[in-house]
């Protein structure tokens, strides 16, 4: 079980840290590095991550591990405890001057901090900060994905209280639980993704945005194509999609996913040169990637770079990986 929740942790920073450097476009991507395989520093003409060296984790990594060592803090997930994390974490990088923080995530903490219901917060929060971040909840049950997803419901609330939202998060916190079940098939993985995805869009506020589901399987559909990873890529970019929008982020982490057939580092790579929100994509695909094949199937190399890493090590990240682990083993009890 700790190499599965490990594999969670060090795969979403892996497909964090690793596809931070990519542009915004496949095309400028390119350009910048050729095929992106190796720990770049960010480009000093990144629209958003200028001047962070190779091997930094950014929000998408950080809000994950807040929450989750919050959640430890409170013996299981709370709303109060998902407040806490955020507003830990969004105090801790200065979060008002920030580019970093994506419009929902600052949008529903300025509420809380001006004390606004967290139950009422997030009725606005539609963008991809939700899915990106709820990766260690779904470590939290097993092959429990109704429970994976009543927890993700409480963590989607004060920011990103939307059905897109929703659906998007639990999508993910279902394929992360269901991968918590040793020899698990990866199809079975994408399957109870689908399944939260589709229950998930119940939940939240009614709003914009296109199934995610369908994302996820016209997504999966290309990565199933017989053609080579460079044109699947660019069809998932043009096709599914790679902005903030939450059905394109879960849909192109779930088809990467499948393309690099679980395997963490390959996802890694496969995100980094698919570009657009390139570092949230990888986090979400190899937290999942992560999970189903453990941290063993990290190379020792790359968790070194993360190891390095000072924010990632501010975090202890194995620390909160044992902490997650009680909390499994006290709710069996």
């Amino acid at each position: 079980m700790l190499n599965k929740i490990l594999g969670c942790l060090y795969g979403q920073a892996l497909g964090d840290a690793f596809a931070m450097p990519a542009q915004v476009h496949p095309d400028d991507t390119e350009r910048s590095f050729g095929w992106l395989d190796s720990w770049q520093d960010a480009p000093d003409d990144h629209i958003v991550h200028a001047g962070l060296p190779a091997g930094r984790i950014t929000d998408d990594s950080e809000q994950a591990f807040s929450i989750a060592a919050a959640v430890i803090d409170a013996g299981g997930v709370t709303l109060d405890a998902v407040v806490r994390g955020l507003v830990a974490w969004y105090d801790r990088v200065g979060g008002d001057d920030s580019p970093y923080v994506g419009p929902s995530t600052r949008r529903g903490i300025n509420a809380l901090k001006a004390g606004g219901d967290p139950r009422r917060t997030g009725a606005w929060g539609d963008t991809n900060g939700a899915p990106m971040r709820i990766a260690p909840v779904g470590t939290l049950h097993p092959g429990d994905i109704a429970g994976a997803m009543a927890d993700t419901v409480t963590v989607c609330m004060p920011t990103h209280f939307t059905s897109p939202a929703v659906s998007g998060a639990c999508a993910v916190s279902a394929a992360v639980a269901k991968a918590m079940v040793d020899g698990v098939s990866l199809d079975a993985v994408i399957e109870a993704g689908l399944e939260g995805a589709d229950l998930g869009k119940a939940y939240g506020r009614a709003w914009f945005g296109c199934s995610v589901t369908f994302k996820i399987e016209q997504a999966l559909a290309i990565a199933d194509s017989d053609r080579d990873d460079k044109t699947r890529l660019r069809r998932i970019f043009d096709e599914v999609g790679a902005t903030l929008n939450v059905p394109e982020t879960v849909g192109a982490a779930f088809g990467l996913l499948a393309m690099a057939g679980g395997d963490p580092k390959r996802t890694a790579i496969l995100a980094a040169n698919l570009s657009g929100d390139a570092d949230t994509i990888g986090a979400i695909a190899c937290a999942m990637a992560g999970t189903y094949a453990g941290f063993d199937a990290i190379p020792a190399e790359d968790v070194a770079v993360l190891d390095k890493d000072e924010v990632f090590r501010a975090y202890d990240v194995h620390g909160i990986a044992t902490g997650l682990e009680a909390l499994v083993h006290r709710s069996a009890d």
